[in-house]
């Protein structure tokens, strides 16, 4: 007869893993190949972010904070997310008479400490952005990448992102536990059955990486109520342009014989002025 000897837990408390991202040069360990070499996978993650951040010229970046995600709840995220974005997914500005399909945003979770070092070895960064990169982020990270740069898309999907994880509600003061022996369902010998807390998701928008410009979570809010590129060149054009219209207005009135009747009309006009300030 086999005897199992029962595994006993151990009473010592689990404490919470620290999820940093650091940028510091590596340590060189003796015996150690340097530069380090990673493994099949680790290589494919680091290759991956470093494609991220070679294309944060034209793709945002946004950095998140999450906890207490499990993974249906990430996939319900994900949805959320699309569904958002199917509002600017045409572009119906296009001068072309077809419309322009735009991409989708992805959203991933990311390793820490692979993300550090893509950032660290990312040259058009200079080591203040990357340490200022590092310090937005804390905890559990995903990034959320978009095709492109849209105001009004970013916009509808940070909303989407405070509708589908509200914020956590401040936690109210839990009464004094009470012993066993007041349950009145208690039976002694017998051991109580636990009850599995309820894990409530965090999601918190900690900044953005636009144009290789690096962005804290108010300025991402800044930023994304801004209108797009096409409307800004307009009225940037339109202020430029304003001038040169009402002056050719001007000149046109005032061509050929009703160059006079401008004259007279503007000289009738003083002469009023002067007579009400004269009366006065």
């Amino acid at each position: 007869m086999i005897c199992v000897k029962p595994v006993i837990a151990s009473s010592i408390p689990r404490t919470a893993r620290g999820y940093v991202v650091s940028v510091k040069p590596p340590r060189v360990y003796e015996g150690k190949p340097t530069p380090r070499r990673y493994g099949v996978q680790k290589t494919f993650l680091y290759n991956q972010y470093t494609r991220m951040l070679e294309a944060s010229d034209n793709s945002p970046i946004i950095f998140l904070q999450h906890t207490n995600f499990a993974a249906q709840r990430l996939q319900k995220l994900r949805r959320d997310i699309a569904d958002a974005n199917t509002k600017f997914s045409v572009s119906l500005s296009s001068p072309t008479p077809s419309p322009v399909e735009i991409g989708a945003p992805t959203l991933a979770v990311v390793r820490t400490s692979l993300f550090g070092v893509a950032l660290r070895d990312f040259a058009p960064l200079d080591a203040d952005q990357a340490d200022q990169i590092a310090g937005l982020l804390k905890g559990g990270l995903a990034v959320l990448t978009l095709p492109l740069f849209n105001p009004p898309q970013l916009d509808a999907i940070l909303r989407a992102l405070d509708r589908s994880v509200p914020p956590k509600k401040p936690e109210t003061e839990q009464p004094a536990p009470t012993k066993p022996q007041d349950d009145p369902n208690f039976i002694p010998g017998r051991k109580m059955q636990r009850v599995k807390p309820v894990l409530t998701p965090e999601l918190e928008v900690m900044g953005a990486l636009i144009e290789r410009r690096v962005f804290g979570m108010e300025g991402v809010r800044d930023v994304s109520k801004l209108p797009t590129l096409d409307t800004l060149r307009a009225q940037i054009v339109g202020l430029l342009s304003s001038p040169a219209v009402q002056l050719a207005a001007i000149l046109s009135e005032a061509s050929g014989g009703k160059l006079a009747r401008t004259l007279e009309g503007f000289k009738k006009g003083l002469e009023e002025s002067q007579s009400a300030e004269a009366s006065s």
